[in-house]
This record gives structure tokens, sequence and C-alpha cells, in this order.
């Protein structure tokens, strides 16, 4: 499947909506990614996200670009290992983080196993090994 993903720059002056874009002749890969790297075992959603100047948060932003661009929203979150502890990474529908974010404070490395694990190799995670029949069914 041809496609193009990418990483958007970060600046102090420039709104950023989401870490990575892809964009795809397939729908189904017209993404936007939000990626996080944490220590600990849960991702707090007034701790590991931001508001903005207009006290907006982070995933309201988010989720009004997603609406605007007709991507389909995902949350990428690796889980630091820390020394001598492999790091491990899931990708969660945008769907599924509004849910938790509507009953509770964040989201537990437990919870996020609903998404899909991504397979490490080399340091890096590979995405090559997803599937439009694997996103669909988030």
């Amino acid at each position: 499947m041809k496609g193009y993903a990418y990483r958007l720059k970060q600046s102090k002056f420039n709104t950023q909506y989401v870490d990575i874009l892809v964009d795809s002749l397939d729908p189904r890969y017209y993404l936007a990614i939000e990626c996080k790297s944490i220590q600990g075992k849960k991702l707090y959603f007034s701790q590991h996200f931001h508001e903005d100047k207009n006290n907006v948060h982070q995933i309201d932003s988010i989720t009004d670009f997603i609406k605007k661009t007709g991507r389909r929203g995902f949350l990428a979150v690796e889980f630091r290992g820390g020394r001598g502890k492999q790091n491990v990474a899931y990708l969660l529908p945008w769907e599924k983080l509004q849910e938790f974010r509507e009953n509770s404070p964040g989201i537990s490395r437990e919870d996020f196993k609903c998404g899909i694990e991504l397979k490490r190799s080399s340091g890096c995670y590979i995405l090559n090994d997803l599937y439009p029949k694997e996103l669909d069914i988030l």
C-alpha cells in the first residue's frame, strides 16, 4: 500500500496538532497519531497532556483536528521500562482514549492492552505489520 508518514516538527510559535500524520490513497490509512513516552504504569490526562494558551486541553484540540480532517486518530504510548527492563508501546484508537477520559483520570498500562501492541526491533517500533483488518477491529 502506498502511503507517506511524516513527523511534524515542534515549534514554540507554530501549532502542532499531532506528532505524526499519515497520508494514503486508502482512507483506512489516513491517520493522525499523537505520541507519548512515559515512565510509570499509567498515563494521566492532566499530567501527560497540556492546555494551550486559550486553556483548550490537548485532547480536545486533537479531537477537533481529527473531525475537521477526516483522519482516524490514534494515541501511541511508549512505557519506558527503565534500566534493564524492556520498553513496550501500544497504539490506541482515539475513540477509546475519549471513553477512558470520560470515566477515569488516566489509562493504565494494562488498559492499553485493548489496543495494538507495537512490535519492537533494533530500538524502533515497527508499524509495517499493521493491516487495515487490524485497524478496523479497533
